[in-house]
């Protein structure tokens, strides 16, 4: 069975659809670039997948859980589904360390020495066994977005989402934070990401989905996507993108 199943997924915010039919299967262990211009609904898919967004219709099954917005069936859901956003979200008076820890203590009822060890176990995952005890602003923008991902991954999803993750970072350290990333794909977790990184979404990922207007206008393996696309719209933003 598929992890992810999108079917017919609509989405409207007032007048405007923003998702007009989107449907998409995702299998256990793939890795999927969601790639299109900005107001596509790459993001607005994303956020319906955690059930950050209400959706009109249409149907979404994750991670073994139908999309139910009461609050239980919710927590649930969560619990199996990191999301990673732009805006590294840390608390600023909590080191990396308890940043990592709070939602195991939260919703999992880890107990505090447990809950610092596997922080430090995920924190080592993302190369920062060395900034256990730092603050968010002693840390590098690459590095509180690897505490952010370690955060996410304490949770031990089944599942994870990343929205756009290193727009806001330098060269340099998006390549730290992207080689983390690439990680995360070679152990095996199953990942969808939303990213103008086509380097990333050419030679990581394992299905490029290419959205426009709010539909899928093409998805497959990226080198047959990259090498002929199938339609002007991703010819011309590939074309647009490697520039």
């Amino acid at each position: 069975m598929p992890i992810v199943v999108v079917d017919n997924l609509r989405k409207s915010f007032g007048p405007l659809e923003v998702l007009k039919g989107v449907s998409l299967t995702v299998e256990r262990g793939q890795v999927v670039a969601l790639l299109g211009r900005s107001g596509s609904g790459k993001s607005t898919l994303l956020r319906c997948l955690n059930g950050l967004e209400t959706i009109d219709s249409g149907r979404i099954e994750i991670a073994g859980h139908k999309m139910d917005y009461a609050p239980r069936p919710l927590r649930e859901l969560r619990k199996d589904v990191g999301i990673v956003f732009q805006s590294f979200n840390l608390f600023p008076h909590l080191t990396a360390a308890e940043n990592v820890m709070l939602a195991p203590r939260l919703a999992m009822k880890i107990a505090r020495p447990a809950a610092r060890q596997l922080a430090e176990e995920m924190l080592a995952k993302v190369g920062l066994a060395d900034k256990l005890d730092a603050h968010p602003d002693q840390l590098s923008g690459g590095q509180q977005q690897r505490v952010a991902i370690a955060r996410s991954l304490a949770m031990q999803p089944k599942v994870m989402l990343f929205d756009e993750v290193t727009s806001a970072l330098d060269p340099e350290l998006t390549g730290e934070v992207l080689n983390v990333m690439a990680a995360l794909a070679a152990d095996g977790m199953t990942m969808l990401l939303v990213t103008h990184e086509m380097g990333f979404a050419r030679n990581v990922a394992t299905t490029s989905v290419f959205m426009h207007g709010g539909l899928i206008h093409e998805s497959g393996p990226p080198a047959t996507m990259f090498a002929a696309p199938r339609t002007p719209e991703f010819q011309q933003f590939i074309g647009q993108s490697l520039k």
